[in-house]
C-alpha cells in the first residue's frame, strides 16, 4: 500500500505511484507470492547486491530481489559468473539482508547459488543453501533442468524455498556457446517444457526462463500453476519479470541486451527509475513483446 503524504511522479512511463510506506506493508511470502500469480498480478523482481541498493528497491515496490551472481560481472569486473564463490554470495546476501532490516522492508530475498556450489551431491547443496539462507535469504536458486530436479526436492523438503532457471544460464554459458537465446526448435523447447514440469513437481516455487522464445514462455506460465514465471528476455507473458538492476540503471560496463529498458532515462534518479520499472511491469508495458520475436 502506498504512503498517501508521499508525492506522485510524472514521468516518460506515465505517472508513478509514490514510494511505499513500510509501515503499511507485509513482508513477502510464498503464499502472497502464490496469490499474486493465481490474480494475474504481475512480480517485479530485481537484482541487489548491497544495502542500500536494497532498500531503495523495497521502497518503489520491488516485490522480490536477486542477490545474483551476476555480481561477479557488474561489481567483480569478472567475465563470467563462473568464479563467484560461495562466500561472496554469503557477503552479499548479509548486506541485501541488513538493508531490509533498517528500512523495516518487506521483499523476498533469492540467493544464487554459485557454480560448483551444489554440483557434487545433494548434501553440497543442502550445505551452500545453508550458508545462504542463514545469511538472510529466504529463497535459493540453482540453474539446469534435469540432474537438478532431485537436488530441488531434496532442498524442498528439508523447508528451503527453491527458484529453477532455464534457458540461458549463465554458469554454463561456455557449453552453450555464448550468451544465445534458448529453446528456439522443437526439440530444445519441449526438453525445457519437460525439465519445467518436472521441477515444479519436485517443489520449485518459482522458475527464471532466460532468453526463450516469447511464445514458449507464456505457454509454460499457463502449464505451471504452482510455479510462478519470472522472465529476462522472454517476453511479457510471463507472472513477472527480472532484470539486472545495473542494466535497468544503463550503468553496466557493456551493452545492454536488447530486450532491457534503461528506465533512468527521464527519471529524476535512481529511486524514481525504479519505480518506473515496477510501474512498467505491473501495468504490462515492459517488456515489449516486440523485442521477443525469436
Amino acid at each position: 500500500m502506498a504512503d498517501s503524504s508521499a508525492p506522485a511522479s510524472t514521468t516518460p512511463y506515465g505517472t508513478l505511484p509514490p514510494a511505499s510506506n513500510p509501515a503499511e506493508r507485509k513482508p513477502l511470502s510464498l503464499p502472497r507470492l502464490a496469490g499474486m500469480q493465481a490474480r494475474g498480478e504481475k512480480i517485479a523482481m530485481l537484482t541487489a547486491y548491497d544495502a542500500t541498493f536494497a532498500a531503495m528497491a523495497d521502497a518503489a515496490g520491488v516485490e522480490c530481489l536477486l542477490v545474483g551472481d551476476s555480481l561477479g560481472m557488474v561489481c567483480q569486473g569478472q567475465s563470467s559468473t563462473v568464479g563467484v564463490s560461495l562466500d561472496a554470495m554469503r557477503y552479499h546476501t548479509e548486506c541485501v539482508a541488513r538493508g531490509l532490516q533498517r528500512v523495516q522492508g518487506t521483499a523476498w530475498i533469492v540467493a544464487d547459488l554459485p557454480f560448483g556450489s551444489y554440483h557434487q551431491s545433494r548434501e553440497q547443496a543442502l550445505a551452500s543453501a545453508t550458508v545462504l539462507m542463514q545469511a538472510g535469504a529466504h529463497m535459493v536458486k540453482l540453474e539446469g533442468g534435469g540432474w537438478t530436479t532431485e537436488t530441488v526436492r531434496f532442498l524442498v523438503e528439508r523447508g528451503i524455498p527453491v527458484c529453477a532457471h532455464l534457458g540461458l544460464t549463465p554458469q554454463t554459458v561456455f557449453a552453450l556457446g555464448g550468451y544465445r537465446v534458448q529453446a528456439r526448435e522443437t526439440e530444445s523447447a519441449e526438453r525445457l517444457r519437460a525439465d519445467a514440469l518436472a521441477l515444479q513437481a519436485a517443489g520449485a516455487a518459482m522458475v527464471v526462463l532466460e532468453m526463450v522464445p516469447a511464445s514458449l514462455a507464456s505457454r509454460l506460465t499457463g502449464e505451471l500453476e504452482r510455479c510462478a514465471t519470472i522472465g529476462i528476455g522472454a517476453g511479457r507473458g510471463t507472472a513477472g519479470q527480472v532484470l539486472v538492476m545495473h542494466d535497468m540503471l544503463g550503468i553496466n560496463l557493456g551493452r545492454n541486451p536488447k530486450f532491457v529498458r534503461n528506465f533512468m532515462e527521464g527519471a529524476g534518479g535512481v529511486a524514481e527509475a525504479m519505480r518506473a520499472y515496477v510501474a512498467a511491469v505491473k501495468d504490462g508495458s515492459f517488456p515489449d513483446d516486440s523485442l521477443h520475436a525469436w
